[in-house]
C-alpha cells in the first residue's frame, strides 16, 4: 500500500428527499501530483449484490436504480429499497486511503411516516386521541432516527430492529386510523 502525500479520502451522502436518489458528495482532498486513477464507489446494497462504479471527483454524485443495476438504463426508475447501505471510496493504485460508511436509508418510512403525520392534522377525534395520535408518532419518529443514529455507528443488527419497530408501529398507527383509545396519553401525560 501506499501513502501519497496531501490525499485524504471522504465522503458525504446528502439528502436527495427523494426515495429514487441516494447524494454522494466528494468531500476528500487530492494532491496535484500524482493524479489519482481509477475512483471507484462500491456500494452495498441491501439485499443486492455490492456494485461498483465509477465516482466524479470533487463533484455531487446522484445514484440511482439504474446506476445499481437495479433497473434498466434509459428505462423508469424504482425507489431505491431502504435498508442498511455500505458505501466504500477508493482510487488506485492501491493507495491506503480509503473510506467506509455505512448508512440507512429510511425514504420509504420516511414517505409512509409523512403521510401519517398530515392524517394527524385532518382527523376529526377528541382531544384525548389526537394526543395519543401525537405521542404515537414521536415514538416511531424517535424510532426512525435511532435507525439512522445506529446505523451511522455500523450497528446495523440495532439499526435494522429500530427500523422494522418503526414500520411496525408505523402499520399499526395507518391501520387503525383514529379508533385508537388515547389510554396511553391518559395514563402517561395527564
Amino acid at each position: 500500500m501506499t501513502t501519497i502525500p496531501g490525499l485524504t479520502l471522504d465522503i458525504l451522502v446528502l439528502p436527495t428527499y427523494n426515495k429514487l436518489t441516494l447524494g454522494i458528495a466528494d468531500a476528500s482532498t487530492y494532491p496535484t501530483s500524482p493524479a489519482v486513477q481509477s475512483p471507484t464507489l462500491v456500494v452495498g446494497v441491501p439485499g443486492f449484490e455490492d456494485v461498483s462504479i465509477p465516482f466524479n471527483i470533487n463533484d455531487f454524485n446522484i445514484i440511482n436504480s439504474a446506476t445499481l443495476g437495479l433497473s434498466e438504463v434509459g428505462g423508469e426508475l424504482v425507489p431505491l429499497p431502504d435498508g442498511v447501505y455500505t458505501l466504500n471510496y477508493s482510487v488506485t493504485p492501491a493507495y491506503s486511503n480509503y473510506v467506509n460508511k455505512t448508512i440507512i436509508r429510511v425514504e420509504q418510512l420516511q414517505e409512509r411516516f409523512d403521510n401519517a403525520f398530515m392524517q394527524l392534522d385532518m382527523m376529526e377525534c377528541d382531544m384525548a386521541i389526537k394526543k395519543q395520535d401525537k405521542v404515537d408518532l414521536s415514538s416511531i419518529y424517535f424510532l426512525i432516527q435511532g435507525s439512522i443514529a445506529a446505523a451511522n455507528n455500523c450497528a446495523v443488527d440495532t439499526s435494522n430492529k429500530l427500523y422494522n419497530q418503526a414500520s411496525k408501529m408505523l402499520n399499526n398507527f395507518m391501520k387503525n386510523g383514529c379508533r385508537c383509545s388515547g389510554n396511553n396519553y391518559i395514563i402517561n401525560f395527564k
